[in-house]
């Protein structure tokens, strides 16, 4: 047994490490330590198979599938259009309906859809009223962000903390147990960002402007030499592609299967000859339009140019085509769509598209009919940065999944049922009643995050067989030991809120609840108020934008930089454990009665 305490120990910094490296995803990373914890007989195979029983990820799955069932009837993008209506000028005037539409909505679905159908009406409606969307994305995140704490489905977060604080013995939580402290914060956080949120971010063009512009982001494309071309029998320099005069870059040409990696201003095309290009959209699409050039597939059929539209669309963190070869993926052949360019952020692009393997943020400038588009973005969970992904068709079906979700609300709030139970049966209704198709309730589910989950509360039952969670606790105790009860819950929020900036939000509640629960049964404490300290600060990640999905999707999205989260994420995520240390003992004394 003298072995396994610090062995765990040793572990657990590894997948901090990994975490960092990213080298491996988080589920993976979690999934090596459990199998080394089987290895070495820490954990036995019923440990493990234990965890499968926990109620928080099958609840969390079951909200997944009816939040899912909210964004296809369109319940979001109809709130979103309504915003149209209330939005003033200015930055604040329209950064305001924005964060109070994303707080009206997150307490009631998963944060996710909630700001991926979002992101494309807050770019629209800033660019209708001449403001950057660089003022109003990050906003956005953080009003979800805030908006979810607000009830126990609101986030993941929450659900899980209460999973792993019932299996210590406490109390479930209520429905709307943290509302009102939550609620509070939510609108101090929210008021500071209208009349600070201005001035701290960046008046940066966002992503799609920047690709409309061609004002130096840089794009791979891949062009070929067609028959009958202008071009063949010239120069890269009198075809304006090479160093110096050129409207774009040549990385590469590939001839008769020989690859010449940076070809000389004096290399001669030929028909069929293939290049992979950097440059900005506008020059992407006029070469694309051009006769003397062909792009991409040169089966693919131009579509009537009254009906192709030209669209930007992000990759999402649980799409079907991340981490896939573009060739892989057929999209001509299954969509008659063209992908003409793909960006990644900060990152030169030197393979071709056929070999392109999309990760999580990947941009790709797309062409194609309306319809089509609608299709692939549908069906590969990607993000159209100019339109709103619904589908009007379920517009009727929209009242079935509000009730659903309100029922739930309801009757979880006046303990008819266990909110595990009423999320299955709510999930079940969503998809009898046509509300989502049994194919997209599947694909609806974060499975990645359920494993991360489930791994994770498995990697917690290592903790406690060997005491690390009392270790911890006693060391905590013993350097605070003279301070008073309030300043050890400050304490455990500001660590809490610090890690959640840097690992998995849901890996640092499953690890910080037990410990939490410990520090407050040796000081002679409640243990619910230090409880809910993990569950709200937990959630709340401003300062980076890996911290919180959300974040990544904006960063992307609004062409931000790291340190622009910084500057508005820093003093919000202050206000936050400020008055979070307030707020916690009022509602919840630390001593108990």
């Amino acid at each position: 047994m003298s072995w396994q305490l610090p062995f765990v120990s040793l572990l657990l910094v590894w997948v901090f490490y990994a975490f960092i490296r990213a080298r491996f995803t988080a589920d993976v990373v979690v999934m090596i330590a459990v199998a080394v914890l089987l290895l070495t007989g820490i954990l036995t195979a019923n440990d493990v198979t234990s965890v499968f029983s926990n109620n928080a990820p099958i609840t969390i799955a079951a909200l997944f599938i009816i939040s899912a069932a909210l964004e296809r009837t369109g319940c979001i993008a109809w709130l979103g259009e309504k915003m149209e209506k209330i939005a003033g000028q200015g930055p604040s005037g329209v950064m305001l309906p924005i964060m109070l539409a994303a707080l009206l909505i997150s307490p009631f679905m998963n944060n996710t859809p909630v700001v991926i159908i979002l992101i494309p009406v807050a770019i629209s409606l800033a660019n209708n009223r001449g403001v950057n969307p660089s003022k109003v994305l990050i906003p956005l995140s953080y009003a979800t962000i805030l908006g979810g704490m607000c009830t126990m489905v609101g986030t993941s977060t929450n659900i899980l903390v209460d999973g792993v604080a019932r299996n210590a013995g406490l109390a479930p939580f209520s429905m709307f147990e943290l509302t009102v402290p939550a609620l509070i914060i939510a609108v101090a956080g929210l008021l500071f960002m209208t009349v600070f949120g201005p001035r701290l971010l960046p008046d940066r063009v966002s992503l799609a402007q920047q690709m409309a512009s061609g004002n130096g982001r840089r794009y791979m494309a891949e062009i070929f030499i067609p028959e009958n071309s202008i071009l063949t029998g010239k120069s890269l320099s009198e075809a304006r592609l090479a160093n110096g005069n050129s409207i774009a870059q040549v990385i590469k040409l590939i001839r008769n299967e020989q690859e010449i990696l940076a070809p000389a201003k004096n290399y001669i095309l030929q028909t069929g000859d293939r290049l992979f290009i950097h440059t900005d959209r506008a020059d992407i699409l006029s070469l694309h339009h051009s006769h003397a050039y062909g792009t991409g597939d040169a089966t693919f059929e131009m579509l009537d140019q009254q009906n192709a539209v030209t669209m930007e669309v992000l990759v999402g963190k649980g799409s079907r085509y991340v981490a896939r070869p573009m060739r892989d993926l057929d999209i001509t052949a299954r969509y008659n769509i063209h992908v003409i360019a793909v960006h990644r952020h900060d990152a030169n692009v030197n393979t071709g598209l056929d070999d392109f393997c999309l990760e999580f943020g990947d941009v790709l400038l797309i062409e194609g009919s309306q319809e089509q588009i609608q299709r692939f973005v549908d069906n590969g969970d990607l993000i159209a940065l100019d339109s709103v992904k619904t589908d009007k068709r379920l517009y009727h079906k929209a009242p079935i999944a509000l009730a659903t979700i309100v029922g739930v609300m309801v009757l979880a709030a006046f303990g008819v049922m266990p909110i595990e139970g009423l999320a299955i049966m709510g999930a079940v209704l969503v998809i009898a009643t046509g509300c989502l198709e049994i194919e997209g309730a599947y694909k609806s589910i974060e499975w990645p995050i359920l494993m991360l989950i489930f791994g994770m509360l498995a990697i917690s039952t290592a903790m406690n067989k060997v005491g690390l969670p009392e270790l911890v606790a006693t060391n905590v105790v013993g350097i605070g030991r003279d301070l008073p009860p309030w300043a050890i819950l400050s304490l455990i929020l500001l660590i809490t809120s610090i890690m959640t900036e840097v690992f998995s939000n849901n890996a640092v509640a499953v690890l910080l609840t037990p410990v939490a629960i410990s520090i407050a049964q040796q000081l002679g404490l409640d243990p619910r108020p230090f409880v809910v300290a993990v569950m709200i600060c937990a959630s709340a990640s401003f300062a980076t934008p890996i911290g919180y999905q959300t974040n990544t999707l904006v960063y992307n999205a609004g062409n931000y930089r790291f340190q622009d989260f910084l500057s508005l994420g820093l003093p919000l995520n202050l206000i936050v454990w400020l008055l979070a240390s307030i707020l916690i003992p009022l509602f919840w004394p630390l001593v108990p009665v």
